[in-house]
Formats: structure tokens, sequence, C-alpha cells
């Protein structure tokens, strides 16, 4: 995918770990997929998962909590992300791209993975909140 003049480290880059399971998130604008002049304002976001713990676990569905800047908030849960769900074994990572459509300029993400260990307990890792906003927009 085009990633338009990604930073290595962008300020709306957003990272938590819970229970051994870090999440990465680092947004762009997408200019190809928006036409601002409809209101429609496309964000890619690619994601990390890292296991950093002890204990494999298991991707099993996801809930995105997306807010645009007049506080309308969209809600999107589903089973795995991009049609997976990963096995991370202690050490190993996974990762993809994505992407939201937003009516403003500028927005949030955050949400949380529904994750599995091998003994059928569940948690919930943490997507830490992170800024959606085209470049320039806040000045």
């Amino acid at each position: 995918m085009h990633q338009a003049g990604v930073a290595a480290k962008s300020p709306a880059m957003s990272t938590a770990t819970t229970d051994g399971i870090r999440v990465t998130v680092e947004p762009t604008f997408w200019p190809e997929r928006s036409t601002p002049e409809s209101g429609q304002f496309a964000f890619m976001y690619k994601v990390e998962l890292f296991n950093d713990g002890t204990v494999p676990a298991q991707l099993r569905s996801r809930h995105w909590v997306i807010t645009d800047a007049q506080g309308h908030v969209d809600e999107v849960r589903g089973e795995g992300v991009v049609g997976r769900q990963p096995h991370l074994k202690p050490g190993e990572r996974f990762e993809y791209t994505s992407w939201a459509m937003l009516r403003t300029p500028f927005g949030t993400m955050r949400g949380t993975y529904e994750m599995e260990r091998p003994d059928g307990t569940r948690f919930e890792a943490r997507i830490a909140e992170f800024a959606l906003t085209l470049p320039h927009a806040l000045h």
C-alpha cells in the first residue's frame, strides 16, 4: 500500500501493553481515498501486535471506537483482523494495515483486541487512543 510521507516516529502513534501483548498503531492520512469537499477523510493505520510476555495468545476479535471531530461515534466489532486470527508465541509479532473513513478532518480511534490463552482464558488487549489528523488541519 502507498504510505505518503510516513515518519519513523509519528506523533500520532500509540502503544499499549496488556498482559504481555503490546499493540502499536501508526496512523497516516490517505489522500488518494479522501474527498474533503464531500466530507470524506480516509486514514490508514498500521498495527503491530507483539507478544512481549511468556505465554502464547491468539487474537479472537476486535472492537474499535472511532470518534470524529463533531463527537459522532462509530463502533466496529468483528472476528479477527484482516480475515485472520493470528497466534502469537512469546517473541512473535503480527502486522497489518487497515483504514477508516471520517466525516471530519480529524478524530480519534481506540479499542481492544480480545485475546485467548492456550488454557481458554480470555482478556482484552488495549489499543491506546490515537489521533487521525489531516496534515495541517490543526493550525
